[in-house]
C-alpha cells in the first residue's frame, strides 16, 4: 500500500467520524484503508462523543484532570476508551472468524455442505460449551479476579483459533483421515476439527464481550452509560463492518486457514488495550471488586469436584435471580430472542448454501452482508439512538423491539418459497435491532447492580443464557425434523412467526420491570453510598 493511499485512507477516516460515520461512506472507503478506518475512527469517534458527553453533563464524575488523561479525559475516561477500543478489536477479530467458520462448515471439502441435520446439532452442542466455558470463568475470576479473567480467557480463545487454523491447514493438504463412529459410519478428522471450531466460536465471543461490558457498566454512572453505550457499541460496529468488508480479500489472499490465524493475532492485540484500561484503574483505585469475595477466604479450592461447582453456579444463578428478579427476566428474554435468531439463522444459512454454493462466493457474501448490518447499526448508534435516547425510557424500545420482527415474520411467512433477499433482510433486521438497541438496553440494566450481578449474573445469562436459547431451538428443531422430516423455507417461516409472539412476551415482561433512567440513577446513587460507608 502507497503512501498516498495510506494518506487518502486516513483524511477518509477523518472525514467519516465528522459526517457521523455515515453508511455511504464507509462502504466507499478502499480496501487497503479498512485498517486505518477501524483504529482512527474508533478512537476518534469515542473520544469526541467523551468529550460531548463532559461538556453535557455538570453532575456525577468530573472526568477532567488525572495524571492518565488523554486530551482533557480524565482516569475514568481514558479507562473506557481503552476497553471499547478493546472490545472493538475483539469484534473485529470475530468477524473475521464468523464467516470463514461458517464457509469451512459448509463446504463440501471440509464441512457438512448438503447435510441439512448438521447443523441444528452442531448448535445444540453450544450450550454445553458455553457452561464449561462459563465454570471455566467463574473458577478464574474466583482465583485472578476481572482483570486476570479476561487476560486469561483471551489467550486461550487466540489459542484455539490458531490451533484450529493449522489443523485444517495441514489435514486440507493430506488424504482424507476417517474416523469411525456408531452404527458403522464415519468422519473425516477435518470435519471434526471445523465442527468443534464451529462450536467454539460460536461459544466463545459472549464470553469475552461480557468481561468488556461488566467493567464498564462498573465505572459509568446510569445517566452516562445512557450516553456512552450507544456510541460505544458504535466502534464495534465499525470494526465488524471494515472486517466484513474485507474479508473476501482476506480469504483469497490467505486462505480460510490464514484468515482464521489474523482472527486470532487481533485478537491478541486486544488485550493491550485491556491491560491499559486496567493498569488506569488500578492506578487510581477504581477497579472493579467484590468487597464480598475478598473478605472471605477461599476453602479448599483445590478438592472442589466438577459437579459440585456446577451445583454451586447453579446455586449461585437460582439465588442471583431471586434477590434480583430482572436478571432472571433478562434470561427468559434472551431464551426466546436467541430461539427466534437461530430459527431465522437457520433459513438464512439453508437458502444461502442454495444460492450460492461455491466456498469463496459465499464467505465473501456473508462477509459484505454483515458488513451491511454492522454499518447500519453503526449509523443508529452515532447518529439516532443519541438524539432520541433523552426522549424514551428503556421500556418504550424494549416494547418497540419485538412488535417490529413480528409484523415482518408474519409478512415472511406468507411467502411459499421466500427469496434470499427476503430472508436475509429479515435476518438483518433482527440483527440490526440486536446491535444498535438491545445491547446497549441490556448493558443499562447492568449499571445500578452489585458486583455479583455484573460479573457473575451477567455471564451466566449472556453466555449461558444466550447459547442456551441456540441451543434449545436447535434440538427442538431436530426432534421436529425427526418426527416430521425436513421443513421447507415457508414451513420454517411459520416457526419464526410462532418464535417471534414467544420473543414479544418475554420481553414485554423485562419492560415491565425495567428500571426508568430517574430510577437506576437513584438505586446506582443509593448503592454507592452504601458502599462507602
Amino acid at each position: 500500500m502507497t503512501f498516498s493511499s495510506t494518506a487518502a485512507s486516513l483524511a477518509a477516516s477523518s472525514t467519516v467520524v465528522n459526517q457521523h460515520l455515515s453508511l455511504d461512506r464507509v462502504f466507499s472507503i478502499s480496501r487497503g484503508g479498512a485498517l486505518a478506518l477501524a483504529t482512527t475512527s474508533a478512537s476518534s469517534a469515542l473520544f469526541h462523543s467523551t468529550q460531548n458527553i463532559i461538556n453535557e453533563s455538570d453532575s456525577h464524575v468530573d472526568f477532567r484532570g488525572g495524571s492518565s488523561s488523554i486530551g482533557g479525559l480524565g482516569e475514568k475516561g481514558c479507562s473506557v476508551l481503552f476497553m471499547a477500543i478493546a472490545m472493538s478489536l475483539h469484534y473485529l477479530s470475530y468477524s473475521i472468524a464468523r464467516p470463514s467458520t461458517i464457509a469451512l462448515f459448509t463446504s463440501a471439502k471440509t464441512g457438512f455442505s448438503g447435510n441439512t441435520a448438521a447443523f441444528p446439532l452442531a448448535m445444540a452442542f453450544i450450550s454445553p460449551t458455553s457452561l464449561m466455558l462459563l465454570l471455566l470463568y467463574g473458577k478464574i475470576l474466583q482465583k485472578s479476579g476481572p482483570r486476570g479473567a479476561i487476560r486469561q480467557t483471551t489467550y486461550f480463545c487466540a489459542s484455539m483459533l490458531w490451533i484450529a487454523a493449522s489443523l485444517i491447514f495441514i489435514l486440507q493438504g493430506m488424504d482424507p483421515i476417517k474416523i469411525p463412529l456408531l452404527g458403522g459410519k464415519s468422519i473425516q478428522l477435518i470435519q471434526l476439527v471445523v465442527g468443534v471450531l464451529f462450536i467454539f466460536r460460536e461459544s466463545y465471543v459472549q464470553l469475552l464481550t461480557s468481561q468488556y461490558w461488566s467493567f464498564m457498566a462498573s465505572i459509568l454512572t446510569p445517566d452516562q452509560s445512557a450516553k456512552w453505550f450507544s456510541p460505544i457499541s458504535g466502534l464495534t460496529s465499525i470494526t465488524s463492518a471494515v472486517a466484513g468488508l474485507g474479508v473476501s480479500n482476506v480469504v483469497d489472499a490467505v486462505g480460510l486457514p490464514g484468515a482464521l490465524g489474523i482472527a486470532g493475532l487481533i485478537l491478541m492485540l486486544s488485550l493491550f488495550f485491556t491491560e491499559r484500561a486496567y493498569t488506569i484503574s488500578d492506578k487510581g483505585g477504581f477497579t472493579p471488586s467484590d468487597d464480598e469475595m475478598q473478605k472471605s477466604p477461599a476453602k479448599n479450592k483445590n478438592k472442589v469436584k466438577v459437579n459440585e461447582k456446577e451445583k454451586s453456579l447453579i446455586r449461585k444463578a437460582s439465588g442471583l435471580f431471586q434477590r434480583v428478579p430482572i436478571l432472571k427476566a433478562l434470561f427468559m428474554e434472551i431464551l426466546a430472542g436467541q430461539g427466534l435468531a437461530t430459527l431465522l439463522n437457520v433459513c438464512f444459512v439453508t437458502k444461502l448454501s442454495e444460492s450460492l454454493p461455491d466456498d469463496a462466493s459465499r464467505a465473501g457474501w456473508m462477509g459484505k452482508f454483515f458488513a451491511s448490518i454492522n454499518g447500519i447499526a453503526m449509523c443508529l448508534q452515532f447518529v439516532v439512538i443519541p438524539r432520541i435516547m433523552p426522549y424514551l425510557e428503556p421500556r418504550s424500545l424494549w416494547r418497540f423491539m419485538p412488535i417490529t420482527m413480528t409484523i415482518a415474520l408474519s409478512y415472511m411467512s406468507t411467502n411459499k418459497d421466500p427469496s434470499l433477499y427476503l430472508i436475509s433482510g429479515s435476518f438483518m433486521l433482527f440483527k440490526v435491532m440486536e446491535f444498535s438497541f438491545r445491547r446497549m438496553l441490556d448493558e443499562m440494566v447492568y449499571v445500578p447492580l452489585d458486583f455479583e450481578s455484573r460479573f457473575l449474573g451477567k455471564e451466566i445469562i449472556s453466555v449461558f443464557g444466550y447459547r442456551f436459547g441456540k441451543s434449545g431451538m436447535s434440538l427442538a428443531l431436530s426432534g421436529l425434523t425427526a418426527v416430521f422430516g425436513n421443513f421447507g423455507l415457508q414451513q420454517l417461516s411459520f416457526l419464526t412467526g410462532g418464535a417471534s409472539f414467544l420473543w414479544l412476551s418475554a420481553a414485554w415482561n423485562v419492560s415491565n420491570r425495567v428500571l426508568s433512567r430517574a430510577e437506576s440513577e437513584a438505586q446506582y446513587q443509593a448503592n454507592k453510598k452504601g458502599k462507602n460507608k
